[in-house]
């Protein structure tokens, strides 16, 4: 199409299995060629967590990048290019949902696990962005971090109903409860966008690990004060030293136009 045009990413990921649990049940992918960026936060015991998230990224990759054909595309009306990306993401997610609930039902110790999902596909110089769970997606751009994600949680609902404070909701119990997960609640709605990027935009794909403890004022002041290629590393230690309880994941996202 006319006026897109290609950009050239530089990404870094790193996770970590943190302080208190034993299994690292995130998972990440990085393909630069692609554009394509995805963070999952599996949940579920006997090391469940990591076959959901680990299927749910596998999965997303297959059917975006090998190319499975999305039956939903196939509507009554033309669908706009971009609109068409978001179907394709939707069915992807959708499509791991089924493979992560086809291995509970053939493997009880499976049963009941789930994941969140956050993925970015950047194609030219528009962005499109999927999630499920609370798994998060942020913009870093002239200064500011923007969350570009809601919570699929039980407490976000409360904040947009105007029955809690985001500051209430961060020390709140049930602050990880969520309201829809891939693999668990069978067929999943995932709130899906289109943005131009801009040269210099950064984006950061995290899991609960990451945002538990740092706030985004925190998030800012690291994301002003690190280099870009030391970003995700300094992230991920910065949760640790302010006591996440959970695996850490982080995939920074640099844009810059080419040439």
């Amino acid at each position: 199409p006319k006026g897109r045009v290609p950009m050239h990413f530089e990404a870094f990921g790193r996770t970590d299995a943190g302080p208190v649990r034993e299994n690292n049940e995130d998972s990440l992918l990085l393909d630069i060629d692609a554009g394509l960026f995805i963070v999952a936060d599996g949940m579920g015991g006997h090391a469940s967590g990591e076959v959901a998230s680990d299927t749910a990224v596998k999965t997303v990759r297959e059917v975006l990048l090998e190319g499975q054909d999305p039956e939903e595309t196939r509507l009554n009306r033309p669908l706009d290019e971009d609109e068409s990306v978001r179907e394709r993401l939707r069915y992807a997610m959708n499509q791991a949902s089924v493979r992560i609930r086809q291995q509970a039902l053939h493997n009880p110790a499976h049963r009941g696990m789930g994941t969140t999902l956050t993925v970015l596909l950047i194609e030219e110089d528009i962005a499109h962005f999927s999630h499920v769970g609370d798994s998060r997606l942020y913009r870093y751009r002239d200064g500011r971090l923007r969350r570009l994600t809601r919570d699929h949680t039980v407490v976000q609902n409360e904040i947009d109903a105007g029955r809690l404070t985001p500051e209430l909701a961060r020390i709140s119990p049930n602050k990880n409860i969520l309201t829809q997960s891939v693999g668990y609640h069978g067929t999943v709605d995932p709130d899906t966008a289109t943005q131009p990027v801009e040269d210099g935009d950064v984006f950061m794909l995290c899991s609960d690990g990451l945002t538990d403890p740092l706030d985004d004022k925190s998030l800012t002041d690291i994301f002003a004060s690190t280099a870009f290629e030391d970003l995700a590393e300094e992230l991920v230690q910065q949760a640790l030293v302010n006591g996440t309880e959970d695996n850490v994941t982080v995939v920074v996202v640099r844009i810059s136009e080419e040439g």
